[in-house]
């Protein structure tokens, strides 16, 4: 798998292109200002299988309080690149130190309807680590089974009326947690990925 992995994505941080919130939502695409952004995709090679690590953000953040996501977060003017952004990010939000994390390589670019143009920064991570989550930012961190996210049966398609349209958006729900919005997305498009190049 990890070979598999290394094989269907990017290899360098794409410059264009890419999806977002309104592609799911089923919504014109708006031109405005996109803040740009990096998260790391954290994937644990535990014995029984690759994991992804999610952090669940505090309540009362402004942007996606409350929400399951990956670490990460905008970009930053002494930041050389993504990498450097979603590892500072990671470090900062919930203390995992960057010797544990090997960078592969990169998802398609996603676009939020908070305005932010998000580069998804896959790695593998070493088991041993230990976090210290920022208790401003970050209620709890978990893992989910790779495999669960692989899986299309646990990708649902939800609607919901903002503003007088109906808008799409994905929930990937786990456990008793709901992956969606943004993350649940990029999870999806990262499965199809995999789904569509990385046959055994």
């Amino acid at each position: 798998m990890r070979e598999q992995i290394r094989r269907c994505i990017n290899h360098e941080p794409p410059a264009t292109g890419g999806h977002g919130d309104y592609a799911v939502a089923g919504v014109a695409r708006e031109e405005r200002f996109l803040t740009p952004a990096a998260v790391l995709v954290p994937l644990v090679d535990r014995r029984e299988g690759l994991t992804v690590l999610l952090t669940q953000r505090t309540d009362h953040l402004l942007h996606h309080g409350g929400q399951i996501s990956f670490p990460g977060g905008r970009v930053e003017e002494h930041d050389t690149g993504p990498v450097e952004t979603a590892l500072r990010e990671t470090e900062e939000e919930i203390g995992l130190e960057r010797h544990y994390v090997e960078i592969i390589g990169f998802l398609d670019l996603y676009q939020t309807v908070t305005g932010f143009l998000i580069t998804p920064v896959v790695s593998f991570v070493e088991p041993g680590f230990a976090l210290n989550p920022d208790p401003f930012e970050v209620a709890e961190v978990f893992e989910v089974p790779l495999s669960f996210i692989l899986d299309p049966r646990n990708h649902e398609l939800r609607s919901r009326v903002y503003k007088g349209l109906e808008r799409r958006f994905y929930v990937l729900p786990y456990e008793n947690r709901y992956i969606w919005g943004a993350t649940a997305a990029m999870l999806v498009s990262f499965a199809r990925r995999l789904a569509g190049c990385c046959q055994p």
